[in-house]
C-alpha cells in the first residue's frame, strides 16, 4: 500500500487540530487574521500605498480587518490603497463572522455542559441519593422534615435524567426545602466513575432507590458494586441502605454491599404488613406514624441513671416517651424484653418520641390508678375465613404469611382474573400447612360475583392492586371494588373488615369514601422505611423484628382487657397494666375518631400523665408476643 501523500498528511493534521474544539478554532482564526494582516501589509508596501513604515502599515491592514467602518475614514488615497483595505475589510468581516458563531457554539456547548451536572459534589455530610422513582419525592420530603433543625443540610441525587429536570421536579413537587439544598447531577448510578462526581466518600448515608427497569434488582446490585466495589479514591465509611423486590436476590445484594448495606425486602415486607394489617384494623397508621418524621419517631439513648435497674422501671421513667426495648452494647436488639431484665453500661434504650429533646427522665412516682386495672383473658385462637381480592406479587408471601398466623381450619378464598394467579396457586396450595386455599378465576369488579361470594361470612377481606396494568388504573379498579364493597355493607346494614392496597398514596383520599378499615401503599412505606434506616440504621434490626411473626409484634387489643372503659384514667394505668400482662403499651387508637385524617383515631406515644377516656370498642396500641 502506498505512504500517505503530502496533502492525505496535512489533511490528518488538519483534522486533528479542528477536532480539539472551541480553542483550536479560535487558535486558527487568530493565524488566519495575522496572515491576512501581514498579507495586506506586503501588498501596500509593494503597491507603495502604505503611509509610513512597516509596523504603521500592519497597524493600518489590522485596523481594516477588525473594523469594517474604518474604510469610510479614508480619505485622498490611491485606487491601489482602496483595492487592497477593501479586501481586506471583506476577509476580516469573515473572520469576525466566524468567531462570534465560534463563541456561540462555544458557549451554547459550554453551558449544555453545565446543564448535564457534571462538575463535583463538594458537600460534606450529605445523604446520597441514587436513582430516580416517584419514590425520590417522599424520601425528599422526609428528609427536608428531619433537617428542618439543622443548618447546611444537604441532600445530593445522582440519576441518568437531564439535571434541570429533575431540579424543576422537585420545586414543583416540594416548594419548601425548610433550609434543605437539593443538588442534582446527571449520571449513571452504577458507573463508578459517574458515583465519583457525587463525593460518596464524605456522604452522610447512601440511599438506592428502586429502578423503573424491568429488572430493578440487577439494577441495585451494580450500583451496589459501583458504591462499594467501584475503586473511588476514598473508601466509603458510610451505611448504604436499598430495597429488592425479589427476596431471592437478597443474598447477592448483600454479598455486593457488604458490611455496609442495610437492604430489605420490599415484597416480604409489605406482605408481612398486609397481614398484621388485615388482621388488626389501624396498624398501618401505626406504621406510618412511627416510620415517617412527621410525628412519633425511634430513638436510641443511653442513660447511666437507668444502669442496673429493672426495665420495668424504665417503662415509667419517661412520661414523654414510650419504651419499645433495648439495643446491647454488642448490638443486639430486643423488642420488649422482660420487665426484670436489668439495664447493663453500654445498652441503650429504644424509645418512641417526637423529638429527642422530649427524652427527658421523670423523677416524680407514676400516678397509677389500681382500681381501674382489669385483668381480662385473651379470647382463644378460632378458625379465620379470609377472602382475597385481586393478585399481584406479594400475594404468595401473604397467603404464606398468613399461613402462620391462622389456628387450623382456617379458610382463604382467592378470588382474581390475574393471568399469573392460576399457576401460582397450583404450585403454592399445596405447600399450605395450616389454613386451606381455594382459588377462583373472576373479575374482583363484578358486583354480581361479589354478592355471591356471601362477603359477610368472612372476618378478614384483603383488596389488593394488580400489577399487570398501570398504577392509575390499578387503583381505579380497587376503588371500583371497595364501593362495592361498602355498598353491600349499608344494605345489609353491618360492616366488613377490609383492608386495601393502593399503588400512589395521592388516591388513597379518593379511597377513604369506601370506608375501608386500612390503607396500604407500598412505595411509601418503603421509602419511609428506607430513609429512617439512612439516618439511623440500627432501626433496620428493630423494624425487622416488629415485622416478624416472631418475637413480638405490635397488636392492637380491646382496651377493656387493660382498664375500666368510660372512666377517665392515665396512660401510666394502661401501660402499667399492659406490663402485668408482659407486654408494652405505646399508645390508643379511639374507633369514633378511626374514619377521621390524618390519625385515624390513633395516638401514640401519649402524655402518661393526661387522663383519657376510653369507650368499649376502643384499642390499646401494645408490643406482645400474641
Amino acid at each position: 500500500m502506498a505512504d500517505p501523500t503530502f496533502r492525505q498528511r496535512a489533511r490528518y493534521w488538519f483534522d486533528n487540530t479542528m477536532s480539539k474544539g472551541t480553542k483550536a478554532l479560535i487558535g486558527w482564526l487568530t493565524v488566519i487574521t495575522l496572515a491576512l494582516t501581514a498579507i495586506g501589509a506586503l501588498l501596500l508596501v509593494a503597491t507603495a500605498s502604505g503611509d509610513g513604515g512597516l509596523l504603521n502599515t500592519l497597524w493600518t491592514s489590522f485596523i481594516h480587518i477588525l473594523d469594517a467602518g474604518t474604510i469610510t475614514g479614508a480619505a485622498d488615497v490611491g485606487l491601489p490603497f482602496m483595492v487592497i483595505m477593501f479586501v481586506t475589510t471583506i476577509g476580516g468581516l469573515v473572520i469576525l463572522s466566524s468567531l462570534v458563531g465560534v463563541l456561540t457554539t462555544g458557549l451554547d456547548a459550554k453551558l449544555e455542559e453545565l446543564r448535564k451536572g457534571r462538575s463535583f459534589v463538594v458537600e460534606k455530610d450529605h445523604t446520597l441519593i441514587l436513582g430516580w422513582s416517584d419514590q425520590v419525592f417522599i424520601v425528599i420530603a422526609e428528609l427536608v422534615g428531619a433537617n428542618e433543625s439543622e443548618k447546611g443540610a444537604c441532600i445530593v441525587i445522582l440519576a441518568d435524567r437531564d439535571k434541570v429536570e429533575m431540579e424543576d421536579e422537585v420545586r414543583t413537587k416540594i416548594p419548601d426545602l425548610k433550609g434543605t439544598k437539593v443538588v442534582c447531577r446527571t449520571g449513571d448510578p452504577a458507573d463508578p466513575a459517574d458515583i465519583a462526581i457525587v463525593n460518596p466518600g464524605q456522604a452522610k448515608s447512601i440511599m438506592m432507590l428502586t429502578s423503573d427497569e424491568d429488572d430493578p434488582d440487577a439494577q441495585l446490585v451494580r450500583s451496589l458494586l459501583a458504591v462499594t466495589q467501584g475503586g473511588q479514591n476514598t473508601q466509603i465509611g458510610c451505611h448504604v441502605v436499598g430495597a429488592v423486590v425479589e427476596g431471592r436476590n437478597l443474598p447477592a445484594a448483600r454479598l455486593a454491599g457488604g458490611r455496609m448495606a442495610h437492604l430489605v425486602d420490599a415484597n416480604d415486607l409489605m406482605a408481612r404488613l398486609m397481614v398484621q394489617t388485615c388482621r388488626q384494623s389501624g396498624l398501618s397508621v401505626v406504621y406510618t406514624d412511627l416510620l415517617d418524621f412527621g410525628g412519633d419517631e425511634i430513638y436510641m439513648v443511653e442513660e447511666p441513671a437507668l444502669f442496673g435497674r429493672p426495665l420495668g422501671q424504665a417503662m415509667h421513667s419517661y412520661r414523654t416517651s414510650s419504651l419499645l426495648g433495648v439495643l446491647t452494647r454488642e448490638g443486639v436488639c430486643h423488642i420488649n424484653p422482660p420487665a426484670n431484665a436489668q439495664l447493663q453500661p453500654g445498652d441503650k434504650l429504644i424509645l418512641i418520641a417526637a423529638d429527642d429533646s422530649a427524652i427527658v427522665l421523670d423523677g416524680t412516682p407514676p400516678a397509677i390508678d389500681e382500681s381501674a386495672i382489669v385483668a381480662r383473658g385473651e379470647a382463644g385462637n378460632r378458625p379465620e375465613r379470609t377472602l382475597i381480592l385481586g393478585w399481584n406479587a406479594r400475594s404468595r408471601m401473604i397467603l404464606e404469611q398468613l399461613d402462620q398466623y391462622v389456628v387450623p381450619g382456617s379458610v382463604t378464598d382467592l378470588v382474581t382474573d390475574h393471568p399469573a394467579a392460576a399457576d401460582a396457586v397450583r404450585r403454592i396450595g399445596p405447600a399450605m400447612r395450616v389454613q386451606a386455599l381455594n382459588f377462583k378465576e373472576e373479575d374482583p369488579t363484578d358486583r354480581r360475583l361479589l354478592e355471591s361470594l356471601g362477603v359477610g361470612t368472612y372476618n378478614h377481606i384483603i383488596a389488593l392492586c394488580s400489577d399487570d396494568v398501570e398504577a392509575k388504573l390499578a387503583d381505579s379498579k380497587t376503588l371500583v371494588t371497595l364501593l362495592h364493597l361498602r355498598d353491600m355493607a349499608q344494605r345489609a346494614n353491618t360492616r366488613f373488615k377490609v383492608v386495601s392496597e393502593m399503588a400512589d398514596d395521592r388516591n388513597r383520599a379518593l379511597a377513604q369514601v369506601t370506608q375501608a378499615d386500612d390503607f396500604i401503599v407500598s412505595d411509601k412505606l418503603i421509602s419511609l422505611l428506607l430513609t429512617q434506616t439512612a439516618e439511623n440504621p440500627h432501626l433496620s434490626a428493630v423494624f425487622g423484628q416488629l415485622f416478624s411473626p416472631e418475637g413480638s409484634e405490635i397488636y392492637l387489643k380491646p382496651c377493656d382487657h387493660y382498664v375500666r372503659t368510660g372512666v377517665p384514667v392515665n396512660f401510666y394505668t394502661v401501660a402499667e397494666s399492659a406490663r402485668r400482662r408482659g407486654e408494652l403499651a405505646i399508645g390508643y387508637r379511639q374507633v369514633a375518631l378511626a374514619q377521621q385524617a390524618p390519625g385515624y383515631g390513633v395516638v401514640l406515644n401519649p402524655d402518661k400523665a393526661q387522663q383519657v377516656v376510653l369507650q368499649p370498642g376502643d384499642k390499646v396500641i401494645v408490643l406482645a408476643e400474641d
